[in-house]
């Protein structure tokens, strides 16, 4: 066969199944539960300014883009609950801190200025770059309207996604930006920094004065947009994170949690200490708390006001001690060393849900059954075990689920006396 005629059956296959796709295409019915809901979502973005030829461009007639593979992601759970150490070594690597401290290297002389504009450290900026896209490697490979439109469409958190939702309309809006080209996570999170559309909306910054704000293909916008928004969380340039910490050994671990705050001096005078068991060097009127990951097992840290403002970010715990301790790696140039992993005992999803439940039904608090180790659930944690005499620190181990399991509404979490057998004469 000569080469023009295979170029040309090539061309017709070609042809024939993009026809036949195309037909497909026109084929699938579109539920008339979602022509009714996606309706009634056009005219609430259109009552709430956002421009009619926007809303057809983007809701194309007939549009239907399901997406089921960001409900499974949204609700999936892991089985185990992963210890801070696990995430902590999985999160920071010897490769991500070894580019981390050479993009720092690379990039500071040109953003020293943004450091001062915004007084937030660059270390930081690049802690938050490698933490969110591993360096602007991983942007996400999904459309934000799609799937922003498919967890808007969802019951389990529709008006949270709705929101942003309509935030990156209002993105399209005002910016003109092709939403075609709107890539991001299953979640809806963007660019280098990963901000969802009503950050983007709050704090993203035309540092390049070239008229767009480009998250995505302009690092000095991105950049910019990150320490922006630190900035205007109140980050405090003057203050350092926190550091790890050493406890005394009779230390009271009721005194732990974000909400728990004194000086370092206060600090100090209880005997809490460095991780080699020197005075600690933090600034001695800093206000700081200390938390306990994985327990009274674990490791310690004390965190400082900066910490809870990279929890406005993210609200994980986990998740600020990354970014931390990446930022100090950064900054300080030294060799990453994984940490050792610790006898915290690993619980399974199941496991926490369990203790959910159980302080859901005594009427103690009202938790989420999600199975994850939150803020709000380390808190209820801590006064089960207050009620059941054991150290408050928040980390349900399984000393604390045999107590569940033993417990008795007519005695609490007490051991009853076993009655004894009457010998016969």
């Amino acid at each position: 066969m000569k080469k023009g005629i295979l170029y040309t059956s090539v061309a017709v296959l070609i042809g024939e199944i993009l026809a036949v796709s195309a037909g497909m295409a026109q084929d699938v019915v579109v539920p008339q539960e979602y022509q009714l809901w996606l309706e009634n979502l056009k005219k609430e973005m259109l009552s709430k300014g956002i421009a009619q030829q926007t809303v057809e461009t983007v809701f194309a007639p007939n549009y239907y883009q399901p997406k089921p593979e960001v409900v499974d992601i949204d609700r999936k759970q892991i089985e185990f609950v992963l210890t801070s150490t696990d995430y902590l070594n999985r999160m920071i690597s010897a490769k991500k801190v070894k580019e981390g401290q050479q993009k720092y290297r690379e990039l500071y002389p040109l953003f020293h200025d943004m450091e001062k504009n915004y007084g937030v450290p660059f270390e930081f900026i690049v802690a938050f770059w490698g933490m969110e896209s591993n360096y602007g490697k991983q942007f996400g490979n999904f459309n934000v309207i799609e799937v922003l439109t498919q967890l808007s469409y969802d019951k389990r958190r529709p008006t949270f996604f709705r929101n942003q939702l309509y935030q990156a309309l209002v993105m399209i809006d005002k910016w003109g930006i092709d939403y075609k080209k709107m890539d991001g996570s299953w979640a809806g999170a963007m660019g280098h920094f990963q901000f969802m559309p009503s950050t983007f909306n709050a704090y993203a910054i035309d540092y390049n004065v070239d008229g767009k704000i480009d998250v995505w293909h302009s690092f000095e916008d991105a950049a910019a947009s990150a320490a922006n928004y630190l900035s205007k969380l109140g980050w405090n340039v003057n203050e350092p994170w926190g550091s790890e910490v050493s406890l005394p050994w009779d230390f009271d671990y009721a005194l732990t949690g974000r909400k728990n705050a004194k000086t370092v001096r206060e600090w100090r005078e209880i005997g809490v200490k460095t991780v080699d068991n020197k005075k600690l060097k933090l600034p001695s009127e800093m206000k700081a708390s200390i938390i306990v990951p994985e327990g009274k097992k674990g490791r310690a840290y004390l965190i400082g006001e900066n910490f809870k403002r990279i929890l406005s970010w993210n609200r994980s715990e986990n998740y600020a001690l990354a970014v931390s301790i990446l930022s100090d790696y950064v900054k300080n140039g030294q060799k990453w060393e994984p940490l050792a992993q610790h006898q915290a005992l690993r619980l399974k999803t199941d496991d926490v849900m369990k203790i959910q439940d159980f302080i859901n039904k005594l009427g103690w608090f009202k938790l989420e059954k999600d199975g994850k180790l939150g803020s709000q659930t380390r808190e209820a944690i801590k006064e089960v075990q207050k009620k059941a005499n054991m150290p408050q620190d928040g980390y349900p181990d399984y000393q604390l689920l045999q107590k569940i399991n033993k417990y008795n509404p007519e005695i609490g979490f007490a051991i009853p006396v076993p009655i004894p057998k009457v010998q016969k004469k």
